[in-house]
C-alpha cells in the first residue's frame, strides 16, 4: 500500500519498504519535519501528542517523542486519547503544535500523523506544503545532547475536555439526567471505549459498552457505516434501549442508532445536533458543512432564520467558512460536528452531549426525532478514467453542459437541481472522478448520478 503524503498529514500501513509504507524511518522523517516547522527557529518549544488504541500505536509513539525530543522539542504525552482531546490540549499548554496519532476510520494496519497548530486545528495547505517540503529534503537538524526536549505523561485530559463540555450553556446534564436513559456504545476497542463512557455516567445515563476495551482489535471495519454496524443493531433490538451511539477510532466521527435498532444516519448526526443548536440559541444562526453533505442542514438553517453556507471537502475548509462567516455550527456529513463554543474541530464527544441534550428536551424518541427532519437519500458513485483523460477538461465540459443551473466550483463541479443536487469531484491519487448526488429517494438520487455518468462517457467519446 502507497505511503499517502498530504497537507494534513502522513498515512499508511505499518510495514514493508521505506517510502512505500508507514515505517519507522518514515515516521522519524515526517516527525523530525513538523517538528521543524512547529519550533520555528526558536530554542526551545513544546508539542502535545496522543494516540488512539490501535497496535501500531505504541511504537509510532515511541518513535514521535524521541524524534521531537531529539529536535530540542519539550513534548506533552496524552497517551491513549481522542483527536478533539488533543486539539483542545494544544492552546491549553501553549503548545506549538500537535500530533495525533491515528488513521481515523481506516483498518488496524493503518496508522497516521495527523497536524496541528498552535491553535490545535489542523494546519493550513500552505503550513502542510513547508512540512512536506522539509521532509523531501531532510531540512532539519538535530540538538545537542544538552538541549535534548524534556517529556511529560499527562493521563487528565480526557476529564479536562468533559469538564468543559459539561459547562457548555446548551449542555444540560440535569435535563439529560432526569431522562435515564438507557444506551449502548460501540467504540470499536480504541480510545473512545474510555472516553464515550466517562461523558454518559457524567450526565447520568446508563451504559451497556460494545467494544469498549481499548485493545486496539477493532471487531469490525471501524468506519461507522450502517454496513458495519449490525452488532450494536442487534444488540438494541434485544433489550430497551433509547439510543446506540457509535463512534470512530479517535472519536472525531459520530453514528446514531434509533431505539428501533435502525441506523439514524451518518448526515442526520450534524442535522439534529445544528437543530438543537438554532433552536436554543433562539435567533437562529449560520451553519456550515462541505458541498457532499445532505441538503437537510440548509433547510433547517433556512427555517430558523439563518443562512447556510457550503465549504470544499476537508475539516480545514469547513473551518476557515465556519470563521468566514461566524457560523454557530457547522460539521462534515461523516457524523463530523464542529460546535465552535468549545474548539474549531469534529468532536464527538460534544456531539452526544448536545444530542442527550436535545433528546431530552424534546421528549419524543429517537426515531420520531429522525423523521421530523427532511428526508433526504445520499447515492455514492466513481468513474473510472484511463491517466490520459484530462478530468479537468472532462468537468469543464459538464459544467458548460448546465451552465444554466445553479454551479459551485470551489470544489470540484457541484450543480444543482432544485432541491436535487450532484457534486463531481476528481482524486487526487487516482484517475477517478466521484460522484455524489442526492434527492428524496434513492432511486432519483441514482438516476441523477447515472445521467451525469452518461453525459461524462458521452464528452469523453466526443
Amino acid at each position: 500500500m502507497a505511503l499517502i503524503k498530504s497537507i494534513s498529514g502522513i498515512r499508511g500501513t505499518i510495514g514493508g519498504k521505506t517510502g512505500d509504507n508507514l515505517t519507522p524511518v518514515d515516521v522519524v522523517k515526517f516527525a523530525a519535519a513538523f517538528g521543524t516547522w512547529a519550533k520555528g527557529g526558536r530554542e526551545t518549544a513544546r508539542i502535545v501528542i496522543g494516540r488512539d488504541a490501535r497496535i501500531s500505536g505504541e511504537m509510532v509513539s515511541a518513535l514521535v517523542t524521541s524524534t521531537l525530543q531529539g529536535l530540542g522539542i519539550d513534548v506533552i504525552d496524552l497517551g491513549l486519547s481522542t483527536t478533539p482531546t488533543v486539539e483542545i490540549a494544544v492552546p491549553i499548554e501553549q503548545a506549538a503544535g500537535g500530533i495525533i496519532l491515528t488513521a481515523s476510520h481506516n483498518p488496524g494496519q493503518w496508522n497516521a500523523l495527523k497536524l496541528l497548530n498552535d491553535k490545535g486545528e489542523f494546519i493550513s495547505g500552505k503550513d502542510g506544503e513547508e512540512v512536506l517540503r522539509l521532509a523531501a529534503n531532510e531540512a532539519f537538524e538535530f540538538a545537542p545532547v544538552t538541549k535534548l526536549g524534556k517529556y511529560e505523561r499527562r493521563d487528565d485530559y480526557l476529564q479536562k475536555h468533559i469538564d468543559q463540555i459539561l459547562k457548555l450553556p446548551l449542555v444540560d446534564v440535569e435535563a439529560v439526567r432526569n431522562k435515564r436513559f438507557n444506551v449502548v456504545v460501540d467504540a470499536v476497542n480504541s480510545s473512545g471505549g474510555l472516553a464515550v463512557p466517562m461523558l454518559l455516567k457524567a450526565m447520568g445515563v446508563s451504559v451497556k459498552e460494545l467494544y469498549c476495551e481499548p485493545t486496539g482489535h477493532f471487531p469490525h471495519n471501524p468506519e461507522p457505516l450502517p454496513e458495519h454496524l449490525t452488532d450494536i443493531c442487534r444488540e438494541i433490538n434485544k433489550g430497551k434501549y433509547d439510543l446506540g451511539i457509535v463512534v470512530d477510532p479517535d472519536v472525531d466521527r459520530l453514528a446514531l442508532i434509533s431505539e428501533d435498532g435502525t441506523p439514524f444516519g451518518e448526515e442526520y448526526t450534524l442535522v439534529a445536533v445544528a437543530d438543537y443548536v438554532l433552536k436554543a440559541t433562539g435567533k437562529g444562526g449560520n451553519t456550515v458543512s462541505n458541498l457532499s453533505s445532505t441538503r437537510a442542514l440548509r433547510d433547517i438553517t433556512e427555517k430558523a432564520g439563518g443562512q447556510y453556507f457550503a465549504a470544499a471537502v476537508g475539516e480545514v475548509n469547513v473551518v476557515n467558512q465556519m470563521k468566514a462567516n461566524n457560523a454557530v455550527i457547522g460539521g462534515e456529513g461523516n457524523g463530523g460536528i464542529i460546535y465552535p463554543e468549545l474548539h474549531y474541530g469534529r468532536d464527538a464527544l460534544v456531539g452526544i452531549a448536545l444530542f442527550l441534550t436535545h433528546l431530552a428536551k424534546s421528549d419524543i424518541s429517537v426515531s420520531r426525532m429522525r423523521a421530523s427532519y427532511p428526508n433526504y437519500v445520499i447515492s455514492k458513485n466513481k468513474i473510472e478514467l484511463t491517466p490520459d483523460i484530462n478530468v479537468d477538461r472532462v468537468l469543464e465540459a459538464v459544467k458548460k453542459k448546465y451552465k444554466n443551473q445553479p454551479i459551485n466550483t470551489e470544489d470540484g463541479v457541484k450543480i444543482e437541481f432544485d432541491k436535487e443536487w450532484v457534486h463531481l469531484r476528481k482524486s487526487n491519487t487516482e484517475p477517478i472522478i466521484r460522484i455524489y448526488s442526492e434527492s428524496d429517494l434513492e432511486a432519483k438520487a441514482e438516476n441523477l448520478a447515472k445521467k451525469i455518468i452518461s453525459d461524462i462517457k458521452e464528452i469523453i467519446a466526443g
